[in-house]
């Protein structure tokens, strides 16, 4: 049997934290997907077009990496892509918090599903796409927070950043 996992988010935008993830986790398991929330709720600034481009982007290099955009539960996006193996990070003690609720909420829903959890590396621990947006959004620097390319692309899309 293949390791199959999916790394779940909204990535709105990616970030080096995402992409650090997606790399530590491409070297345990044979093939990753990024799975990328539609998330009408959270309202995300960028559409689910550019959020699929900019993950495309940043893991063009990883061959065991692909991303899909889902609109389902997650149990069901993992049942789609035959795992049952979620990889998600965990930065603060309140993303323990919520991550724990959410993995419950995912074995009430499919008893096999299985999360495994990521610290990110020291550099990148303060990281999150919330804070990207806000600074973002007061045309502040963000070129240290984002891929190059992810960077690039958001520039391209006429947001004043540097």
């Amino acid at each position: 049997m293949h390791n199959i996992a999916i790394y779940p988010g909204t990535f709105d935008p990616l970030t080096n934290g995402h992409i650090d993830i997606i790399k530590r986790s491409s070297k345990i398991f044979d093939k990753v997907f990024v799975g990328i929330a539609v998330s009408k709720n959270k309202k995300p600034l960028f559409d689910i077009k550019d959020r699929e481009m900019m993950v495309k982007l940043a893991i063009k290099d990883l061959k065991n990496v692909e991303c899909e955009s889902f609109d389902t539960l997650l149990v069901d996006f993992a049942k789609q892509k035959n795992t049952h193996i979620i990889v998600r990070g965990l930065r603060v003690v309140s993303d323990f918090e919520y991550e724990l609720q959410m993995s419950y909420a995912n074995v009430s829903l499919n008893h096999n599903i299985e999360t495994i959890y990521f610290m990110p590396s020291l550099e990148n621990a303060f990281i999150s796409s919330s804070v990207i947006r806000n600074i973002l959004e007061h045309q502040g620097k963000i070129s240290h927070l984002l891929p190059e390319c992810v960077f690039g692309y958001i520039k391209s899309k006429g947001f004043v950043c540097t």
